[in-house]
């Protein structure tokens, strides 16, 4: 099966679809999604990227992100692949939304508007290794000092929304 994207415009309104390669190849806005997972010691799942994954293999980012198939709500496809991913199941709740376009290796261009959610569990991840190299728990300040010392190991969407993730988590994950 051939994976399609939602393509939306600035209002996350949906004018189409189009296959998910070809819209990271010609910088196409599409609907996305990114989850963070933070457990009871206030620690942020973070997942290792698959080396082979097409883009942006290896690379540190936030415990859950993907696209949502048509016809299928954002918070529905997050809740799919938190579980496809990562083997978790939890309560999310929406924090925000942000628009970004980010240059990647290989002629690659994310171009998503992206709806982020949030959660919390102390459940271990049992990850799919195709989707996730490894995985690691990490309290705030520590991932706030190393995103500045070692910028190249994280996704480009994790550093655009991570000050914003900074203001939002405490008002979300406080009401969880």
């Amino acid at each position: 099966m051939i994976e399609k994207v939602i393509l939306v415009d600035e209002n996350d309104l949906e004018i189409g679809t189009m296959e998910k390669m070809e819209a990271h190849l010609t910088g196409s806005l599409h609907r996305a999604f990114s989850v963070f997972i933070f457990n009871s010691k206030g620690q942020l799942l973070l997942q290792q990227r698959a080396i082979n994954k097409y883009h942006s293999g290896g690379k540190w980012t936030n415990t859950c992100c993907s696209h949502p198939r048509k016809g299928e709500e954002t918070i529905t496809a997050a809740k799919r692949r938190l579980q496809e991913e990562m083997g978790l199941t939890c309560e999310l709740n929406y924090g925000f939304h942000f628009i970004y376009q980010a240059e990647l290796l290989g002629d690659i261009s994310e171009h998503e508007y992206d709806h982020v959610f949030f959660g919390t569990s102390d459940q271990l991840p049992v990850p799919d290794p195709a989707e996730v190299a490894s995985f690691k728990y990490i309290d705030i300040e520590s991932l706030k000092l190393d995103l500045k010392e070692n910028a190249e190991t994280y996704t480009e969407w994790l550093k655009i929304c991570f000050e914003q993730v900074l203001e939002t988590y405490p008002k979300i994950i406080g009401n969880i």
